[in-house]
């Protein structure tokens, strides 16, 4: 669907099925990438499943441990395929899109609240690794939106799910939840040149992030540490 659309808009696309989890497959196709259009300039890591859906001693283990390989390893093994090329040239984005869970509790969905905090907190430790080879690297929580996730929430029932969590994807049923456009225009900042100066940071799609397109943020502001109160 992507490519389709991308072709219709006049682009080149180039479509490649490879398993996240499988560092091999994920390598060749950064490699075809590379030969067919001269290397990967933005990384986004985008695959990602919600996994089982109620209380964690409940869940199915193995159901449990796949979320957190797509989710967390799926990204880390990206960032291995794509990383080596741009630290080559010296310029770079990688894109960690996070959501629910990852900068605070979610009951009933342990495993991926679980696999987006740490990719957070991954991307936080790479972009320090990688800051001296002008490779920026960021999480971005895009807000709710209606998918196929939603319905997974809603067939899954309260009882498993929670009343808040049933509530919230019932409004995002009908309301489609946070336009496209306003998550598009996070995403090309992050992509873009003009974000150069922000790595390591989780910013959601509603935080006022326009604010630093050209001003520094503090290195506690929108990360995973917590704020001592004294």
């Amino acid at each position: 669907m992507a490519k389709l659309e991308i072709e219709q808009a006049k682009g080149n696309a180039l479509r490649i099925r490879a398993d996240v989890r499988d560092l091999e497959q994920v390598m060749a196709a950064v490699d075809r990438m590379s030969v067919v259009f001269g290397g990967v300039d933005v990384l986004i890591c985008a695959a990602g499943v919600q996994g089982p859906v109620g209380p964690m001693l409940s869940s199915k283990p193995k159901a449990w441990n796949e979320t957190i390989e797509i989710n967390l390893l799926g990204v880390v093994n990206s960032c291995r395929a794509a990383l080596p090329g741009m630290i080559e040239k010296r310029a770079g984005k990688i894109i960690a899109i996070a959501g629910p869970g990852s900068g605070h509790s979610r009951p009933n969905f342990s495993a991926s609240a679980a696999s987006k905090a740490a990719v957070v907190r991954f991307v936080e430790c790479l972009a320090d690794e990688v800051r001296d080879h002008n490779v920026q690297v960021n999480a971005m929580s895009p807000g709710d939106s209606y998918t196929h996730m939603t319905d997974e929430i809603l067939s899954a029932g309260e009882e498993r799910a929670g009343p808040k969590e049933i509530e919230r994807a019932q409004q995002v049923r009908i309301d489609g939840g946070v336009p496209p456009d306003k998550q598009i225009q996070l995403a090309l900042f992050l992509a873009s040149e003009l974000s150069n100066h922000i790595s390591g940071k989780l910013l959601h799609v509603n935080d006022d992030w326009k604010r630093y397109e050209r001003e520094n943020m503090r290195s506690e502001m929108f990360t995973l540490r917590r704020v001592q109160k004294i």
